[in-house]
């Protein structure tokens, strides 16, 4: 049997919206072309000299809906709480509740994030989609990552570590945040959800009808081999810049032959 086939696959929700930050990360839903925008950080959580500033983020807001307006693209905060960390191919959560399936994932699992995420190229509803995808290579406590090691993650780089927080190492050439967004949703039953096709296509989830909105646990893919082979059937292209223009590598299938 493949790993493919042995894998354990979780879907989750990053980056800000208007509960988390007041703003929804944009796009241009032409080419589905983005900017992830992580949720705010207090700065007073972070070591000194580990701080991820939304500065690092404007210009590619600017340069994806043209001109020097932020809003409504930014939250006000001035550091981010930048997780998952598409450089450095890494997911942070706190092991326990919502953060538990996350901890028990080993090598050979998966994570796809997504995000809502608002058109600024048109008036319509948000955009649930993909933005990102973790193959995993090794998951470890966060408080027992080696100092070196501390910028590769925001739950490394808070001071205080909490004794529950985990973090996800991804696999180079399986992992990173897409190139292009993929959308998902839809909204029905008064919330967005998993369109229906793909929850068939997929195998479905073990959430209600394909919720999607902010849920206590993340749901677990139900047939994870057939999520990776309408995946993989997207070509979906990774990188591990944070910014609306990165530099592409085409995604490798973990457990493909």
């Amino acid at each position: 049997m493949a790993a493919a086939e042995r894998s354990t696959g979780v879907l989750v929700r990053v980056g800000a919206d208007t509960s988390c930050g007041g703003v929804n990360s944009p796009i241009r839903t032409a080419t589905g072309e983005f900017v992830y925008v992580p949720v705010p950080e207090r700065p007073e959580r972070v070591r000194s000299g580990f701080e991820r500033p939304y500065s690092e983020v404007a210009p590619h807001v600017r340069t994806l809906v043209g001109g020097d307006a932020l809003d409504p693209w930014l939250p006000r905060g001035r550091a981010m709480h930048l997780d998952p960390d598409f450089e450095h191919l890494t997911y942070g959560d706190f092991g326990a509740k919502r953060g538990t399936r996350v901890a028990s994932l080993s090598a050979g699992d998966f994570i796809a994030f997504y995000a809502s995420l608002r058109p600024f190229d048109r008036a319509d509803w948000l955009v649930y989609a993909l933005i990102g995808f973790l193959a995993v290579e090794r998951v470890v406590c966060a408080s027992e990552v080696r100092e070196g090691d501390w910028y590769r993650n925001a739950h490394t780089r808070r001071a205080q570590v909490s004794a529950d927080d985990v973090v996800v190492f991804g696999a180079a050439g399986a992992s990173g945040r897409l190139e292009r967004a993929i959308p998902i949703g839809e909204y029905r039953g008064c919330a967005y959800r998993v369109r229906r096709d793909l929850l068939k296509t997929w195998g479905g989830l073990t959430t209600a009808d394909g919720f999607l909105q902010r849920s206590a646990v993340p749901p677990l893919f139900r047939d994870p081999p057939a999520f990776l082979g309408w995946f993989r059937d997207q070509r979906p292209r990774c990188s591990k810049r944070t910014g609306a223009t990165p530099r592409m590598t085409v995604w490798s299938s973990p457990g493909a032959s």
